[in-house]
């Protein structure tokens, strides 16, 4: 794959700031405008935490960070006395489950990482410390392996900014045998993936390989990382062009892939593991992957229409058979930015 010479959009945090209120960032939008009726998540806010978090890091502003506050004081609100999180919250502040998922648990511990890994205030890294290490007990249980994805990458980030705490590296180790015990179960040669059927969010689990081997440097880590991304990255490249697995049947192993609705998430976090893999590997291939992978939110993908709004500065909630979900929503948004900022901190 040739290197490509993208033209990256601005980072622009205008529309993120103007979907979000005194709670946090609300869940869905009526093409720009918030949807109200539709409340808040855990996830959402936990992912525009890791947003305000990056950019504050590459350019300290006082926006961002008075947005990394709201985010962060959402997340503290969600947390129940025993470390789990509530995901739901509705508009008028009622809690609307008993319990999240262990999805929205492990985004938080990812965002609280973050945090604490950061150069945001004193007070606000404390905090996310004390959500943090009253999360983490629940997510050695955790039957998801995304949420034990996510948890790893919150580790790796909190392990960084504590690098002689050994229990931290304990933590990472044990959540990534979980995860090459799960690989070693689901695949085989023709099909080197964790479980026998592609969904959401793939490119998390070998991003928390490339991310532990960083940190633990256990060529096991890398190897399982290099392979299940290559598996995947197969399945979704077709003639230099990512196609997304669609949501609207996904991809079980032995059937066929739905083509469609492909949504930003998916192209974000496939972008940033190809990040990652770059960084572990030092292969420049990966970094020109991840350019490849990003030219679908700005229109190199199998509709031929641009999926980042550059006047509002939001996303596109993804692409149907019809063209674009003019929806702009907080996961497209805030999964794009989370993508955009990731390039950033990579010199050609």
């Amino acid at each position: 794959m040739k290197e490509n010479l993208l033209q990256l959009p601005p980072i622009k945090l205008d529309y993120l700031a103007s979907i979000t209120d005194e709670t946090g960032i609300v869940q869905h939008a009526k093409f720009a405008t918030p949807n109200r009726r539709e409340g808040y998540t855990t996830d959402d806010n936990a992912r525009a935490l890791i947003v305000c978090t990056k950019h504050n890091g590459l350019n300290r502003n006082p926006e961002t960070a008075k947005l990394a506050d709201v985010y962060l004081s959402f997340l503290y609100h969600m947390q129940m006395k025993d470390g789990r999180l509530h995901n739901f919250l509705g508009y008028d502040r009622r809690f609307l489950d008993d319990v999240g998922s262990d999805d929205s648990l492990g985004r938080a511990l990812w965002a609280c990482g973050h945090v604490i890994n950061s150069n945001l205030d004193e007070e606000k890294k404390l905090l996310s410390k004390d959500v943090f290490d009253k999360a983490l007990p629940h997510a050695l249980n955790f039957t998801s392996p995304r949420a034990k994805a996510f948890a790893v990458l919150g580790l790796s980030q909190y392990q960084r900014a504590y690098p002689k705490d050994q229990a931290l590296s304990r933590r990472i180790i044990e959540l990534i045998e979980q995860l090459l015990k799960i690989y070693e179960k689901g695949s085989s040669v023709d099909w080197r993936w964790f479980e026998a059927y592609l969904t959401y969010c793939n490119g998390r689990l070998p991003q928390a390989l490339f991310e532990a081997y960083e940190r633990i440097r256990d060529e096991d880590y890398l190897q399982v990382a290099k392979d299940s991304f290559n598996f995947i990255l197969k399945v979704q490249m077709s003639n230099g062009m990512f196609v997304p697995i669609g949501n609207n049947g996904w991809y079980k192993k032995g059937g066929l892939r739905a083509m469609y609705d492909q949504q930003s998430v998916e192209a974000s976090c496939m972008a940033e593991t190809a990040l990652a893999a770059f960084r572990a590997t030092r292969n420049s291939h990966f970094r020109t992957v991840a350019r490849t992978i990003f030219a679908w939110f700005l229109g190199k993908n199998t509709q031929g229409l641009r999926v980042y709004n550059p006047n509002t500065g939001g996303c596109y909630d993804g692409i149907t058979p019809e063209g674009l979900n003019l929806n702009q929503g907080a996961e497209a948004t805030v999964t794009y930015l989370l993508a955009r900022l990731d390039l950033e901190t990579i010199v050609s």
